[in-house]
């Protein structure tokens, strides 16, 4: 459990570093397991002979964001810390010195939203959905990302309203690459990352670079930006005031 690499040394999937992470019951990640996602796919990505990460997950979904028993539990500590661990692991996936593919399955909420909006490409099960339930989480954040997958109106309306969309519907909005059966997404997103690492591996990397540095919007200060709402809320008490609703009707976790 918790945050694996493996490396597959022989055929097409030669050169792909495979992030996985398993955190029952519902990958909701407390502070340590943000950092630890972040340092794995770091160093995946300055392994010379690694040509592409292919981030994915074990048990019933992708990602259920920050660990709200811990922030229940800690307070503000673990509110900055997982403020810190989040901003880490998602400039970590989008400076990771080589493309990200990211495998998505059931769940992809909040902090998800963050891994796979700043991922390279988007694999995913029939079975996934995408949203960003911060609203009713007594939270802000991620609507970057979430900017990354949709158009702007959709983006408000889904921040606003705690929906989420399936992976179809992405799909046809260009940000999902393939929607697959959930048995075939592991092999979809290995076929695709082995495509990629087939290229040189030196000039991927530059390649990476070069992408990044046209993007119009600075993530990492726009996420940035975003946090200090998040912290702004915790300080007015907003944020406690909406936590303590969490799973008392029944939706706790996914």
């Amino acid at each position: 459990m918790g945050v694996s690499t493996s490396s597959p040394e022989k055929g097409p999937e030669k050169g792909i570093a495979v992030v996985t992470v398993d955190v029952p019951p519902v990958n909701a990640l407390p502070v340590d397991g943000w950092f630890a996602l972040a340092d794995a796919v770091r160093a995946a990505g300055r392994d010379p002979g690694t040509r592409c990460v292919v981030l994915t997950a074990r048990g019933r979904g992708f990602n259920a964001g920050v660990d709200i028993k811990e922030l229940q539990a800690r307070g503000r500590s673990a509110l900055i810390g997982a403020n810190r661990g989040c901003f880490e692991a998602f400039a970590a996936v989008y400076e990771c010195e080589v493309p990200v593919v990211a495998a998505v399955h059931g769940f992809c909420l909040g902090g998800g939203i963050g891994l796979v909006g700043n991922a390279d490409v988007i694999v995913a099960s029939e079975d996934a959905v995408f949203g960003l339930p911060e609203l009713d989480r007594g939270a802000l954040g991620a609507a970057t990302h979430l900017a990354r997958l949709v158009p702007q109106h959709l983006m408000r309306a889904l921040y606003y309203t705690s929906r989420t969309v399936t992976a179809a519907e992405l799909h046809a909005h260009g940000s999902v690459w393939r929607v697959v059966p959930s048995d075939e997404l592991q092999a979809a997103a290995r076929e695709l990352a082995g495509e990629i690492a087939a290229k040189d591996g030196e000039l991927l990397r530059l390649a990476k670079a070069a992408l990044n540095g046209i993007d119009p919007v600075d993530v990492r200060r726009s996420y940035r930006f975003e946090q200090g709402f998040t912290f702004e809320a915790s300080v007015a008490g907003v944020a406690d005031r909406v936590r303590d609703t969490f799973g008392k009707d029944g939706t706790e976790g996914a």
